[in-house]
């Protein structure tokens, strides 16, 4: 296999090109923070330096689509290799436009186009994903499978549908069957529909899960309770799969970042633009402390996720996607994992959120409003007992003198300005104990004042001590 990559690979990212490089279809089941965006890029690459593609279809969630675009293909794919690349907007001006047009220009660069999965419930992304897999020699990619584990979902049935199309097909996630082994379904469908040995959902489910009649409203319906079999379904995912997680990588640093990107919603947009003109107005012609500084920066991020302090004193909600990007980073988590929120309010909806998705006991809280005795209890809960996935807290009270080793998966809700806060709430998971790589993700709410939070705490600089008036300025 000769081809000069941009980075060096690990030794299991190297094997897991050498499993699937040159197959039709394949499944890259490795762990979050494992490093599968470069294996698959490494992949294309390959396949376009062989003349094998000349076009890739990139389908990703939306936090997930610009890190793609910004940070991923251009740390990943090669230099030699001549490309256009085109971050799907579902609104298209002139601008945009010109861009797509791009794709169908004939010529020897390679052609990418990276789609969020919502796009695919609409008819324009729809026709568009068509358009360009019939006009190319295409590898079609789904991050994050998961998001097709509905067969019922209109999004799943588009993308399945589009499958025949394209020649090469790869799904990425990092578990695919921890909650639910049914979910592989769909996922494996789009790669070959005989891959599992089924060509309808309703046989798969009937080899594999145990079902029960429940009498709900004068109405039968039958239930999952169980599921067996599943050694022989393993069995079957190995022809075309491979499976690592981050505990097989003696390879990996001890430490590994990431970043997941949100949109403003149009409100947060409304919100975000009164805020900032009134924050500039309040840093114009006066000499301004840290304090007041930072309490501009504070009332803009509050915004970017997702409440504001009115001026009665109450915290009003704005609709934002946040908790919805937070699920989208869990479903890839294998195992417990730590949130840490900024914000108390922030913590709260956290907790309400992930007892009412993953049931009551799953979640355990640690923040100001825990009373004394409930924080040991919080601490003991999610070290020992299994049910226990998950860990929210602030920063400013769990963040320092305790041991919460039993995650190697820590998530930034939202982050504070004080670097001391943030290595010390990092090191809860990676310390003495710890056996495993760990992993940061922070989410990230794009061109605000979030980006820069994350992006100087990520230098090491303590923004607590260092803002002041114009700095600030140039920030909002």
């Amino acid at each position: 296999m000769k081809y000069k990559f941009k980075k060096k690979p690990y030794a299991h990212q190297l094997t897991a090109l050498e499993k699937s490089w040159n197959r039709d279809t394949f499944a890259y089941f490795m762990e979050m923070g494992t490093g599968k965006t470069k294996v698959l890029i490494d992949n294309l690459a390959m396949l376009y330096d062989k003349g094998k593609v000349d076009g890739a279809l990139i389908v990703a969630p939306k936090g997930v689509v610009g890190t793609w675009y910004n940070q991923e293909l251009p740390a990943h794919l090669p230099d030699h290799i001549e490309n256009v690349t085109v971050l799907w907007q579902s609104n298209i001006n002139k601008k945009q436009q010109d861009k797509l047009d791009q794709l169908f220009k004939t010529g020897h660069e390679l052609h990418i186009i990276i789609m969020n999965v919502e796009a695919f419930s609409t008819t324009k992304g729809l026709h568009f994903a068509k358009k360009f897999l019939r006009s190319h020699k295409s590898l079609m990619a789904i991050d994050e499978s998961t998001t097709i584990k509905n067969p019922k979902a209109k999004r799943t049935r588009n993308i399945i549908d589009l499958a025949d199309i394209c020649k090469y097909r790869r799904i990425m996630t990092g578990s695919p069957v921890t909650k639910n082994p049914l979910d592989l379904y769909t996922q494996c469908y789009f790669l070959d529909p005989f891959h599992l040995g089924h060509e309808s959902y309703y046989s798969f489910r009937m080899r594999y899960a145990v079902m029960k009649t429940a009498h709900i409203a004068g109405r039968s319906i039958q239930l999952v309770s169980g599921f067996r079999n599943l050694g022989e379904l393993s069995d079957k995912l190995l022809p075309f799969s491979y499976r690592v997680l981050k505990e097989d990588c003696l390879d990996l640093p001890d430490k590994i970042y990431m970043r997941r990107e949100i949109q403003l919603t149009d409100e947060q947009k409304k919100l975000y633009k009164q805020m900032r003109q009134e924050a500039l107005a309040t840093l114009n012609g006066k000499t301004v402390t840290t304090m007041t500084a930072l309490t501009q920066l504070m009332r803009l991020h509050q915004i970017t996720c997702g409440h504001f302090s009115a001026d009665d004193g109450s915290i009003q909600e704005v609709k934002n996607n946040r908790l919805a990007e937070l699920l989208d980073v869990l479903e890839e988590v294998e195992g417990k994992a730590i949130i840490w929120a900024h914000y108390q309010h922030d913590v709260k909806n956290i907790f309400k959120l992930l007892e009412d998705k993953y049931g009551q006991g799953s979640v355990v809280h640690y923040y100001g409003k825990t009373l004394p005795e409930e924080r040991d209890y919080a601490i003991k809960n999610f070290k020992n007992n299994n049910k226990v996935r998950f860990f929210v807290g602030t920063p400013q009270t769990g963040g320092y003198g305790i041991t919460l080793t039993q995650a190697n998966t820590v998530i930034y809700y939202s982050n504070g300005y004080d670097l001391e806060k943030r290595m010390q709430s990092e090191d809860r998971a990676h310390r003495i104990g710890q056996k495993k790589t760990v992993t940061y993700v922070d989410i990230i709410a794009e061109d605000t004042v979030d980006t820069k939070i994350v992006k100087s705490l990520r230098k090491k600089i303590n923004i607590a001590s260092k803002v002041m008036g114009e700095e600030l300025k140039s920030w909002i």
